[in-house]
Formats: structure tokens, sequence, C-alpha cells
């Protein structure tokens, strides 16, 4: 009677082993489930790059607004007449502190 229970004891594992270790097990399943939801994430944020470039490309095919923009920004280009002003955020580090008595 034994032998009977210890065999069917290694059948039943020799059976579960194919299901959680082998090759479409579910640990495998796990792991590729987790790899294409880290792959879905990185196509959402690789889709809004590409849509931001696009309206970049729309914009710089269709009229001269941005061009002049990315000149002025990245150029620092200014229009005839027009007058420069930057404005520069104050430095705590530096600022003069008033003294309370």
């Amino acid at each position: 009677m034994r032998i009977v229970i210890y065999s069917m004891l290694v059948l039943l594992i020799a059976i579960q082993y194919p299901l959680w270790l082998g090759k479409g097990g579910w640990l495998k399943v796990y792991e590729m489930e987790r790899q294409v939801e880290l792959q879905e994430a990185k196509n959402s944020l690789l889709a809004l790059r590409n849509a931001k470039l696009s309206g970049d490309v729309k914009d710089l095919k269709d009229g001269t607004r941005a061009i002049e923009e990315r000149a002025r920004v990245e150029h620092g280009l200014i229009k005839e007449g027009e007058f420069f002003v930057q404005i520069l955020p104050v430095d705590k580090a530096s600022s003069p502190q008033t003294i309370k008595q």
C-alpha cells in the first residue's frame, strides 16, 4: 500500500512541475505579463513624445511663429525696434538681509 501512495505522490509532483516551472508555467506567465506592462508604459511615454514632436514639425512647416519663437528663445534674437529685457530670479543666498533690532 505504501508503494502505491509514494508512486502517486511522485506522479503528482511530476505533473505539477511543468505547471509551475515549465516552459509555459505560471511563473513564466507572470514574468511575461510584468514585462508587457513595463513595455506598454514605455510605449505610452514614447507615443506622447512622438505626438509632441509631430506638433513641433507641423508648426515649423506651416507657420513662421514657431520659427520666430525658437529664434527668440534659443538664440536671443529680437526684432528691429524691440528691447530685450531679461529678469533673473533673486538668489536668496546673495540677497541683502535686513537686521531686526
